[in-house]
């Protein structure tokens, strides 16, 4: 049966319809529907970002983000320096180390994590829970007295934490949490998290550099009382004589940030807020997944990587070619990057070939429906006949 779809589809004809937006790269990200260079006409550029009006502007993507993430309201929320990882890194270097740590490595980023702590950081208490590619590691290993460092999901992987059922609601470790591929787009269960990351290129489509960190009392709590054994530079210091620098999280970066990113990043929460807030971004981009996932079943060529459905990730939505020549997903998404019907949809240089469509809110799911026959056609084009 597959053999003659194949052979059928060797002679389908170029589809007529392209997506609108051919921008599905897992980050950046794709601007949100309707964006312009217009968006960015109230930009504060050639200002000291210290100043009333900018500190201003930096203040609301704090104070928008907190509200339209639902954060508790002791949670403290700030803007730092270096995107999603330079948030990470912060958290990792300024909290550890008090106490053991587990780290959830399944995919590229949760696993360099682990490498920071147990190569950089050198915590000979760290213990490495992975998995690989498409799959999740043993989550009831994790032992709720040691601190825990996970990605909620696995932006190179296409597999996410389905919940957070196997953290204790009565634990002494802090968790870590980054979410850049996750935040904006799924369910974060704050009461059993303590520190949780994103940038703003990922599910809003932001422009780079810029990162989020949000942190629980507990977290501030071990920032007040634990000094890690290591020097800090400047760019990870959030306390101050044993005190939170509570500027961080009023808007007073540590560095200098880009005005225009920061314009741009309040255009896409805004338009976020006008599309209904949270429920509605996880409603696109679960339609986005759910394209994907019916192409997949009536297509017999191509399946998910992640194999549990309640694992994958509507955002990173990462897909194999199971028994097909490694190189013919690579060779497609050079061909449709040709026809400017999409860019940047190969998986990620790490994990296994394949293609990765970015489903979060600001991709359109009639951009996704479009796409899909030409990933037959591509599939057709490059197929040795």
């Amino acid at each position: 049966m597959a053999d003659t779809l194949v052979s059928a589809a060797t002679t389908m004809a170029r589809p007529a319809r392209r997506p609108a937006n051919p921008d599905f790269s897992s980050g950046p990200c794709a601007k949100r529907p309707g964006w312009s260079l217009a968006a960015l006409e109230g930009a504060l550029l050639g200002r000291s970002h210290r100043a009333a009006g900018p500190k201003a502007r930096l203040k609301e993507v704090i104070d928008r983000s907190h509200a339209l993430l639902g954060l508790p309201s002791d949670w403290r929320l700030g803007i730092v320096p270096g995107s999603d990882t330079g948030a990470v890194e912060m958290a990792l270097w300024s909290l550890l180390g008090a106490r053991p740590v587990d780290i959830l490595a399944f995919e590229t980023f949760s696993a360099a994590w682990a490498t920071d702590v147990v190569k950089q950081l050198k915590l000979e208490s760290a213990r490495v829970l992975s998995a690989p590619y498409g799959a999740l590691p043993d989550l009831a290993a994790v032992d709720p007295a040691h601190d825990l460092v996970l990605a909620w999901n696995g932006t190179t992987s296409g597999v996410r934490l389905p919940n957070a059922d196997f953290i204790a609601a009565d634990r002494t470790g802090l968790v870590i949490c980054d979410a850049t591929s996750a935040a904006f787009a799924m369910e974060l269960p704050y009461d059993k998290l303590d520190v949780v990351t994103w940038s703003w290129q990922k599910a809003l489509g932001g422009e780079a550099a810029h990162g989020m960190l949000a942190l629980s009392p507990r977290a501030v709590e071990r920032l007040e009382s634990y000094a890690p054994p290591w020097p800090l530079p400047k760019l990870f210091r959030l306390t101050s004589g044993g005190n939170l620098n509570e500027g961080v999280f009023r808007g007073e970066t540590i560095n200098t940030p880009s005005m225009l990113c920061v314009e741009d990043a309040l255009d896409a929460l805004r338009w976020a807020e006008r599309e209904g807030g949270l429920p509605a971004l996880q409603r696109r981009s679960a339609a986005n997944l759910a394209a994907v996932a019916g192409w997949v079943e009536r297509t017999p060529w191509v399946d998910f990587l992640c194999a549990d459905p309640t694992a994958r990730s509507p955002t990173s939505i990462c897909l194999v070619l199971p028994g097909v020549a490694p190189g013919t997903a690579k060779q497609m998404a050079v061909l449709l990057d040709r026809e400017g019907v999409a860019f940047d949809i190969a998986s990620h240089r790490d994990a296994p070939p394949g293609l990765r469509i970015w489903g979060g809110a600001t991709v359109e799911t009639s951009d996704i429906e479009a796409l899909l026959p030409w990933l037959e056609w591509a599939f057709a084009e490059v197929r040795p006949r």
